[in-house]
């Protein structure tokens, strides 16, 4: 028929029409040619400790009758003052003599604040989610660093559970780990305190690896000086280094510092680390009082020491140029029954004090502190690489009466006195107002601390004394390596 469509060109016309259809049809049923369309999951998967519970958000706020934006955490701290009270902290056996304290007033629980869970996951999906690593090398996924983020306030945030925990073996880093603070050692059954992560609220946090560690300071030395709350500190990032392995190839080089064992000492003025690999040196050095001690009486073997306040360590002195980051701390070791069992004598200005507000021991601390960080900031300018830190006080957790009149720091429940941390003030108002104006940053773990209470020693001692619980003290793993977490994104 002219002009009319051939058969051979309706044939293929309606062939192209057959197939379209059946291309069509099994694009949408057929899971293997939808599978090369990325579905939502596959854009964003988010952790599961970060996942909103929308309905128990809007139930806790129809409760409390106000936003999370409106919440503050007020943490039961009252900062040292003329005014505090001055008590003893627990002395163990296998502690230095006469450990003892004045803390801040960590007597309440802390229940008047519930734990929120966050307000919705639209916020989580603004930025990529850290993932929960292992240390000693582990990879890292959709990392993103919170160095990056000056502005980032990492004590403001909170704490989320993460199976990924601890980041070192209980049982494991005998080698750095003093047992009395290994609590997997001891008759204590519950560990959920291992698995807790903090989370600052508005950056990401670098996840910690000993591999980046190392590789960020390499070629350089960390200190921290202070008391055994910075000793703990010290043994936690040698166990994350590690990964709680014992590590031959780790130099001890002690006897560069004079940190060696004195005759009759039960233990060295502290201890001091090299890895090989990256020549970095970690070191500890003993200082609870942050001053410097000299004897009044050298010839005199029982002669009182003057404790002088307005002045650095001698260690301090003498080492700081040898130091690439610096970690201080005090503040336990600050009470009347301690000065006089170690026989110090406060002396300012190279003789016996005569200021009576200075006499105050809280006012003698905080003396102390901005005595010793005003000198550290005038000390920077000499070594442009050194980065110095103060770290807040580490809280205590003795409820129902003091280390001695059967405190006790028994709960198990991890944050049963609320999970969250949202005001931007530090709850150290000493350690704050030291570092304000100065080049020297502060560390502040006080707050998020303050949040684990389940955390400490408590009774689970290995020498410990019938009704004394140690509240001081952390169990490791634990708490002082989120302190390392945080020093670590901060370098």
């Amino acid at each position: 028929m002219k002009g009319g469509l051939k058969v051979p060109r309706i044939s293929l016309i309606l062939i192209g029409f057959v197939c379209t259809t059946i291309i069509i049809l099994t694009y949408v049923k057929s899971p293997f040619l939808s599978y090369w369309t990325p579905s939502q999951d596959h854009v964003f998967q988010i952790s599961p400790d970060y996942k909103v519970k929308d309905e128990e958000v809007l139930k806790e706020r129809n409760r409390l009758g106000q936003s999370e934006e409106n919440m503050n955490f007020e943490p039961a701290v009252s900062n040292s003052s003329a005014k505090d009270k001055v008590t003893e902290e627990l002395i163990t056996n296998t502690e230095i003599e006469g450990s003892a304290g004045i803390p801040p007033s960590f007597t309440q629980k802390g229940g008047d604040l519930k734990a929120l869970e966050e307000k919705n996951s639209s916020r989580e999906q603004e930025n990529k989610v850290v993932a929960p690593v292992n240390s000693a090398g582990g990879a890292i996924e959709n990392m993103t660093s919170a160095s990056k983020d000056h502005g980032c306030n990492s004590a403001k945030g909170r704490w989320v559970t993460d199976d990924s925990r601890p980041l070192y073996p209980g049982f494991g880093c005998k080698l750095w780990l003093s047992s009395m603070w290994a609590c997997r050692l001891t008759q204590r059954t519950d560990f959920e305190y291992e698995k807790l992560r903090w989370r600052p609220r508005d950056c990401e946090m670098e996840g910690f690896t000993g591999v980046n560690f190392l590789k960020r300071m390499e070629n350089k030395t960390l200190a921290f000086i202070g008391d055994s709350l910075g000793r703990q500190q010290f043994q936690s990032l040698m166990c994350m280094i590690t990964g709680g392995e014992d590590r031959p190839d780790v130099l001890d080089v002690g006897r560069e510092y004079g940190l060696v064992k004195a005759r009759h000492a039960v233990r060295p003025d502290g201890w001091a680390y090299r890895f090989p690999s990256t020549q970095t040196t970690i070191l500890y050095y003993w200082s609870a009082s942050l001053c410097n001690l000299t004897p009044i009486n050298a010839s005199d073997p029982v002669t009182d020491y003057a404790m002088h306040l307005d002045r650095p360590p001698a260690f301090l002195s003498r080492f700081l140029s040898k130091f690439d980051v610096l970690v201080l701390n005090t503040g336990h070791h600050w009470n009347r029954g301690k000065l006089n069992a170690n026989r110090w004598v406060m002396y300012v200005g190279g003789g016996p004090n005569t200021n009576k507000e200075i006499a105050d021991i809280a006012g003698a601390k905080n003396f102390t502190i901005h005595s010793i960080i005003k000198w550290v900031d005038s000390q920077l300018p000499k070594y442009p690489g050194l980065k110095a830190f103060y770290r807040s006080i580490s809280p205590r957790h003795f409820f129902n009466g003091d280390w001695n009149t059967g405190g006790t720091c028994d709960n198990t429940t991890p944050l049963s006195g609320g999970r969250e941390v949202l005001q931007d003030e530090s709850s150290d108002a000493d350690a704050a107002g030291a570092v304000k104006g100065t080049a020297v940053k502060l560390l502040d773990i006080t707050a998020l601390s303050q949040l684990r209470d389940e955390g400490h020693i408590s009774r689970y001692s290995i020498k410990s004394t019938p009704g004394v619980q140690d509240c001081l003290h952390w169990c490791l793993p634990g708490v002082p390596d989120t302190w390392n977490e945080i020093l670590f994104a901060q370098l």
